[in-house]
């Protein structure tokens, strides 16, 4: 089952294969935050910012996870090539 990511119940991006991808993708949108919770020994975790959420999806007509998955890696590499 695909993933995206929500604020409410709105959709925000498009459909990924995996939780991790759209993690992701919420990481370099700057929609991710270190957070400590009280009683641990100081140390962070991710969270998302605000009402935002990772929640499994059903993949829209036409729409294709894994070829989102592709495209939005091929973009991270030129990124890193400029």
């Amino acid at each position: 089952m695909p993933y995206a990511l929500f604020s409410n119940n709105d959709r925000l991006s498009k459909a990924y294969p995996t939780e991790a991808d759209v993690w992701k993708i919420a990481r370099r949108s700057g929609l991710v935050v270190d957070a400590v919770s009280e009683g641990e020994a100081a140390r962070p975790r991710p969270v998302l910012d605000n009402d935002y959420e990772i929640r499994s999806c059903q993949a829209e007509a036409n729409e294709d996870p894994a070829q989102n998955k592709a495209e939005r890696d091929a973009k991270v590499e030129l990124e890193f090539k400029s």
